[in-house]
């Protein structure tokens, strides 16, 4: 009894509350709502329209914060109502748990040891499942999996579990964000726009019960799926033309010309053939005719194979534009002679009136040939140079 008004001390002083949204879960509501009962009385219901028993179970618990819904409106909407009423009632923090019986309320204090032992208080936590639990259906293995990729993509960041609903949220960080969505993909868009805002997203293990018996998915393969990719979609495209060059380019402004120069450009800490591929990488990227996106693909590629960013996203920029007539007729002599075509105009032609369309194809076979051959190229070349003055600080150094 002691450990339990321990926890329940923690959690006021943390100021968290717990949140529970539920709909026509009537066979574990009153289980879950009793478990979390016993670590702490700020507990928020939000009953997303049930058409089920359970606004008489909730009767039950008058003296809880109670939402009640005419329709179901999603679990994301659910959420969100959740955090606006933690956030009025003045708290910091909040735990989501599932009311389908998954989760065991017997680990919440996971989360508050966790934050507590946190240097940084900026944090949202996600419980992660074990997937190879007994009972865990093998498409929602799949589903996680996906989703991980997605989230790694947008953000840089790995993470276990992307899908689990048991989790402690930095509910006053958030009450400053803007969220669009309000079914499941809502558990997507909050942690990846928590992460952009510099929210540490981070995992930790927690047990799952799978009762088939017991437990209502109201997930909708299709539907939900299509919904989640596009949502995916979204994220990505502002992430590869915003969040990753912001991201970029305050790292230069704080560091510093000199000091981004040593530690980025250079990559002290880099492998030569680290820095050797980024080279070829960049150049790659940057002879392709994949013009306006040069920047943006060498540092989400770079962030992909992670190689360094920096020297990658310096040599993209070889198609400045001294450079572009003598790439542009590179291409076009390369790919005319694959193609069987003669070029029949001369450098000096290429201007900014030359019509690239009347060659489109030739350009482009012809641009990828001379990126790939111009990048191996430029990658053994770095990395015999980086080699030989690699040797000759260690000789000096020895000297």
């Amino acid at each position: 009894m002691s450990e339990l008004l321990d926890i329940a001390k923690r959690m006021d002083d943390l100021r968290c509350c717990i949140i529970i949204p539920t709909y026509n879960n009537y066979k574990t509501l009153k289980r879950v709502i009793d478990g979390v009962l016993k670590f702490t009385n700020n507990i928020i219901i939000i009953n997303d329209g049930s058409t089920d028993t359970t606004s008489t179970i909730l009767s039950e618990y008058k003296e809880l914060d109670q939402i009640h819904l005419r329709k179901n409106q999603g679990k994301g909407n659910a959420l969100r109502l959740g955090f606006k009423k933690a956030t009025e009632l003045g708290f910091e923090y909040a735990i989501t748990i599932d009311s389908d019986g998954q989760h065991y309320p017997d680990d919440i204090p996971l989360f508050i040891d966790e934050l507590e032992e946190s240097v940084n208080k900026n944090l949202l936590l996600i419980g992660s499942r074990d997937l190879n639990a007994k009972g865990m259906p093998k498409k929602n293995s799949f589903a996680n999996k996906f989703s991980n990729f997605w989230f790694w993509a947008e953000t840089g960041h790995k993470l276990q579990d992307t899908q689990s609903g048991f989790r402690l949220y930095p509910v006053k960080e958030l009450s400053k964000m803007k969220f669009y969505t309000t079914k499941f993909e809502f558990e997507i868009e909050v942690i990846v726009k928590a992460s952009w805002k510099g929210i540490e997203v981070k995992s930790i293990p927690i047990r799952v019960l799978y009762d088939p018996s017991e437990r209502v998915s109201h997930y909708r393969p299709f539907k939900d799926f299509v919904r989640i990719s596009l949502v995916n979609t979204w994220l990505l495209i502002i992430a590869l033309l915003y969040i990753k060059p912001r991201d970029f380019f305050r790292k230069y402004k704080q560091k510093g010309f000199k000091r981004f120069l040593r530690e980025d450009l250079l990559g002290s800490t880099d492998s030569n053939l680290k820095k050797s591929l980024s080279i070829a990488l960049g150049i790659f990227i940057g002879l392709t005719p994949l013009w306006g996106l040069h920047s943006i693909l060498s540092i989400f590629l770079a962030v992909a194979f992670k190689l360094n960013k920096v020297i990658s996203f310096a040599f993209s920029n070889i198609s400045f534009p001294l450079f572009i007539p003598f790439i542009i007729y590179g291409s076009l002599k390369i790919g005319g002679f694959i193609l069987g075509h003669k070029v029949s105009f001369q450098l000096h032609q290429i201007d900014s009136d030359f019509d690239i369309t009347a060659h489109l194809l030739q350009y482009i076979i012809g641009s990828f040939i001379l990126a790939t051959c111009l990048s191996i190229l430029f990658g053994l070349l770095g990395y015999i140079i980086l080699s030989l003055t690699s040797k000759n600080k260690i000789l000096i150094k020895n000297g």
